[in-house]
C-alpha cells in the first residue's frame, strides 16, 4: 500500500505491506486523515515505546474511513461500515491507504458529515472533552476561560462549554471575535491587544483552558477560584515545580463512549466543525509548508443531506495555526488518491 512516512525531516512516499489486523484490532481503509504540523517533532514520531529510536513512522494519528477487516475478538463494528477515530501515537498513522485501530479508539463516524469533514475531529473535539469534563470537571454555571479560543480545540471547547451551560470568556484575535459570538462564547478579549488579559476578566473563573503555551497558563493562575482548575495541552512547562501547573497538562486518549457522543452531537446540530484546507496524500510536504505561512480563515463544514455527494477532496479545508497565533491545533486532511471520497 502506499504511504507518506519519515525520512530523516521530510515526509516521502513509499510502499509497504498492508498490515493485517491482530487480536481486537480493526483494518480500516483511510478516507481522510489529520496531521498535527508539530507531530514530526514528538517524542513517538522518533522513539518507540521502550524509548528505542523509531524511524519511517507513518505520521497522522486521527482519521475517518470504513471498516474493511477484523482481527480475532473484534465485535461492534462491521465490514463497510463508516468510522472516525484516532489510535495509538506509538503505532503507524493513517498517511497511508490503510491503518490498524482498536475498538476502542473508534465509532462510527457522524452521519451528517462527508469521511473529509469527520476527519477534523476526533483528536480536537476529544481534546476538549477530556479537558473540560474529564480534567476541568465542568458545571453548568461556570466561567471558563479558553486561551486560543478559535483554534482546533478552542473552537470545540467554546462549543461544549457554552451548550453545557458554562459562561465562556474567550481569547482570539479580533477578525476570529464574530466566530466566536457565534459558536457561544459571552466574552471575547483580544489575544495581542495592549491590555493583559488578566486585567480584562473581571470575576474569577472555574476552568482556565489553555490551547497555545507561553505565559498564559502562569498569568491565569491568580484568576482561577479555590480549589478549581487549570488545564494545558502544550508542554511549554513541564519542567515546573508548581504542583498547579505540573497536574494541568495532560495528553488526549481514545474513547469510544466519548466519540460516540460527540458524533451525536453533530448529528443532531449542536456541535460544528470547521475546516480550511486539504491536499492529496502526495502532496503532504508541500502541504504543510504552505499551510502554515497562511493566516487561518475558519469556514464551516456544511451538514448535507445523505444523497448529496461529498465535497471535492480537492478543496476541502481543516483548521490550521499559524505562529503567534490564536489558533491552538494544525490539521491538514490527505486522502490516498484511490479513495473516492
Amino acid at each position: 500500500m502506499k504511504v507518506m512516512r519519515l525520512a530523516d525531516t521530510q515526509l516521502v512516499e513509499a510502499t509497504v505491506p498492508q498490515p493485517q489486523p491482530g487480536p481486537g484490532q480493526f483494518l480500516i481503509r483511510v478516507s481522510a486523515a489529520g496531521v498535527i504540523r508539530t507531530e514530526l517533532e514528538w517524542y513517538p514520531t522518533t522513539r518507540t515505546k521502550s524509548g528505542a529510536t523509531r524511524t519511517g513512522a507513518i505520521p497522522a494519528h486521527e482519521f475517518s474511513g470504513v471498516i474493511a477487516a477484523l482481527g480475532e475478538g473484534a465485535s461492534g463494528l462491521v465490514v463497510g461500515q463508516p468510522v472516525f477515530g484516532m489510535n495509538d501515537w506509538f503505532e503507524d498513522g493513517a498517511l497511508a491507504e490503510y491503518i490498524l485501530a482498536r475498538g476502542t479508539a473508534i465509532a462510527p463516524a457522524p452521519l451528517t458529515l462527508s469521511p473529509t469533514e469527520a476527519a477534523t475531529v476526533p483528536i480536537s473535539a476529544l481534546t476538549a472533552w477530556q479537558g473540560l469534563f474529564d480534567r476541568g470537571h465542568l458545571h453548568p454555571g461556570d466561567r471558563v476561560l479558553i486561551h486560543g479560543a478559535a483554534g482546533g480545540v478552542g473552537l470545540f471547547a467554546v462549543q461544549i462549554a457554552h451548550m453545557h451551560g458554562a459562561h465562556v470568556i474567550a481569547t482570539a484575535a479580533p477578525r476570529n471575535f464574530d466566530f466566536l459570538r457565534r459558536l457561544g462564547a459571552a466574552e471575547l478579549i483580544d489575544s495581542r491587544g495592549e491590555t493583559p488579559f488578566e486585567e480584562l476578566v473581571t470575576s474569577p473563573v472555574d476552568i482556565v483552558f489553555d490551547t497555545i503555551g507561553g505565559d498564559n497558563l502562569v498569568r491565569s493562575l491568580p484568576l482561577i477560584k479555590p480549589g478549581r482548575f487549570a488545564i494545558t495541552i502544550t508542554s511549554d512547562h513541564e519542567d515546573s515545580t508548581d504542583p498547579r501547573i505540573k497536574e494541568s497538562f495532560f495528553i488526549v486518549e481514545p474513547n469510544h463512549r466519548q466519540l460516540m457522543e460527540i458524533a451525536a452531537m453533530i448529528d443532531t446540530a449542536k456541535l460544528k466543525t470547521y475546516v480550511d484546507a486539504v491536499v492529496p496524500l502526495a502532496d503532504v510536504q508541500r502541504g504543510l509548508h504552505r499551510i502554515a505561512r497562511q493566516p487561518p480563515r475558519p469556514r464551516q463544514a456544511r451538514r448535507r443531506r445523505r444523497s448529496q455527494p461529498a465535497l471535492n477532496r480537492h478543496t476541502k479545508a481543516v483548521t490550521q495555526k499559524r505562529r503567534g497565533g490564536c489558533v491552538g491545533s494544525l490539521l491538514f486532511l490527505f486522502i490516498p488518491p484511490n479513495i473516492s471520497t
